[in-house]
């Protein structure tokens, strides 16, 4: 998940700064997000994880998600 575009990330800029202060150029913008990893049940469909996302895991009003579903090795 990382904020809308629309929205402020000051920990991205706060990073951003950081960056610049060690010397590193270059970085335009910084955004910062985080990942929540969930292991489900095998019929779970990638609806029913949306449907998560949207009802609690997610603010959907300013944050963006995208659902990866895949087999743990």
């Amino acid at each position: 998940m990382t904020l809308r575009e629309s929205v402020l990330d000051p920990q991205g800029v706060a990073v951003k700064g950081g960056l610049e202060h060690l010397g590193f150029a270059g970085v335009e913008s910084v955004r910062i997000g985080k990942v929540i990893e969930l292991q489900v049940a095998d019929d779970t469909t990638e609806n029913m994880v949306k449907e998560m996302c949207e009802k609690l895991l997610v603010n959907t009003v300013i944050e963006n998600y995208e659902i990866e579903m895949g087999v743990l090795a």
